[in-house]
């Protein structure tokens, strides 16, 4: 894997392959010492020009728990505030080494400018962009899904058949972009729920059902809801009358959580509004998978940047010392 950029041009077999791969990250996780050495003397930079706790400290602490040596930079207080350009931030960080940029930005489409542009030679994840894509987001999701349905046999498995929900700011949304063609990808029948003015424009072209009616689509029997954050930052304009307004026809409250289906499950990308797209009673029960899908997250993106910088090499190594050996022609 050259870089992760989104999950619309991701095949069935490159997904599948990442969430193997973090069923075996996952486990390492369990273990008195979770440090692998797997990336020793790599150096993977977080170049993030938006605010990001989460993701952020996921993908430091997966570099670390590789063995990684991460820098971490901020577009705050740094010389992209003073006007340097994008292109000359990467070829710094070129000059420093970097093996892998991990970077989140405002614009869609910057990691893929960074990817194809020749300024680095570094592999490039993105973190997020704009409202375009965050495919770490939607395979970590992917993952949890899995295993809460299959447990301990979820390895080589899609998610053929599996419904899932996805309500809320579908708009603004680059969470919701990337489960859509990853879900797809892996089989899984996907509706979208929101407000008619928080469904974007060409959705026409997406492979997913539309519904206004969060009370329909639960009756629908979900396997998975997945609620989003409404992003007040991004809105310009009025997308609905009031926020109470929203909560009452488009929030998992109480009673619609007890309306669900058994064993469905609950899913928040984070950070959460509470009282707002989700309740307390949703967010803290037993059906919510929010805290799970923080703790794959870690495990997701050790995979993927095993993949990213490791790869073969590093595979025929955990097989054994013979391995390179046996496969030689």
């Amino acid at each position: 894997m050259r870089h992760l950029l989104d999950t619309r041009t991701l095949s069935r077999d490159d997904a599948l392959r990442i969430l193997d791969v973090a069923e075996d990250m996952r486990d390492t996780q369990s273990r008195e010492i979770r440090k692998l050495p797997t990336l020793r003397g790599k150096t993977i930079v977080n170049l993030f020009f938006e605010d990001s706790t989460r993701t952020r400290i996921s993908f430091e602490a997966a570099a670390k728990r590789l063995s990684a040596d991460v820098i971490n930079f901020s577009a705050k207080g740094s010389s992209v505030s003073k006007g340097e350009s994008l292109q000359d931030t990467a070829q710094t960080l070129q000059a420093m080494g970097a093996d892998a940029v991990v970077i989140r930005h405002g614009a869609s489409g910057a990691p893929h400018t960074l990817a194809s542009s020749g300024w680095i030679t570094a592999g490039v994840v993105n973190a997020g962009d704009g409202t375009h894509e965050h495919p770490t987001q939607a395979l970590l999701d992917a993952f949890t899904i899995r295993k809460r349905r299959f447990g301990d046999d979820s390895r080589r498995r899609d998610l053929s058949g599996i419904r899932v929900t996805i309500v809320g700011d579908v708009l603004h949304s680059r969470v919701a972009r990337s489960n859509v063609w990853l879900l797809r990808t892996l089989g899984a029948e996907v509706t979208l729920v929101a407000p008619p003015t928080l469904i974007p424009q060409d959705v026409t072209g997406w492979p997913v059902r539309i519904e206004y009616d969060l009370d329909a689509a639960i009756a629908a029997e979900p396997d998975a809801i997945m609620m989003l954050r409404i992003q007040l930052e991004r809105m310009n304009a009025a997308y609905f009358p009031t926020e109470r307004e929203y909560s009452r026809r488009w929030g998992l409250d109480a009673a619609r959580l007890a309306a669900l289906p058994d064993g469905s499950i609950v899913m928040h990308p984070g950070p959460m509004n509470r009282g707002l797209e989700i309740s307390a009673d949703a967010a803290d029960s037993p059906r919510s998978t929010v805290l799970e899908q923080v703790a794959n997250g870690v495990s997701v993106r050790m995979a993927a940047l095993y993949l990213l910088l490791a790869g073969e090499r590093a595979l025929r190594q955990a097989q054994g010392p013979n391995a390179e050996e046996e496969e030689a022609p």
